[in-house]
């Protein structure tokens, strides 16, 4: 009985082991997709940019440094990407009315009204790429993402090459 047990458990495991292996492999095929389309939605915006004005946007407003902090970015590329926006006019720095000494990165009227735009790109192309898809089906993919993305905690996950 024992080997029998241990037999179903190895093949548990492999089976297992086979599906973190296609989870990988697609959420990385999935992020390389994103990354291709960004572009296409809007061509000033990047994945990280949108991102960034998204974050922004929900926040309404922070500070560089805690931008970098929240992503686990190196301060100096958010510096570049902030410098990015600026110069394209999507967002604007403004002192904090408690601490002057703090400038705090806002939305432009321009920002919002081109991530409300790639927004609802964006989600007009996920209706497409999901409208076969089962009310049921969608639900639980959406519970499944937010389990796998609560109990990430904010250490990005990266391959060699940095996906």
């Amino acid at each position: 009985m024992k080997a029998a047990e241990g037999l179903d458990e190895t093949v548990v495991t492999a089976a297992a082991d086979a599906a973190v292996e296609t989870i990988q492999r697609e959420m990385t095929s999935f992020a390389r997709r994103a990354r291709a389309t960004a572009g296409r939605m809007h061509p000033e915006l990047s994945l990280v940019s949108y991102t960034l004005l998204g974050h922004l946007e929900e926040r309404g407003g922070c500070r560089a440094t805690d931008l970098a902090a929240h992503y686990a970015l190196d301060k100096s590329t958010v510096s570049r990407q902030v410098a990015a926006l600026e110069r394209s006019g999507l967002i604007e720095r403004r002192l904090d009315p408690e601490d002057h000494r703090v400038q705090v990165l806002h939305l432009t009227g321009t920002g919002t009204e081109i991530l409300a735009q790639v927004t609802e790109s964006r989600r007009e192309a996920f209706r497409e790429r999901l409208a076969g898809w089962p009310e049921e089906d969608l639900a639980r993919f959406a519970s499944y993402l937010l389990r796998y993305n609560a109990a990430g905690g904010d250490e990005p996950i990266s391959g060699p090459s940095g996906d």
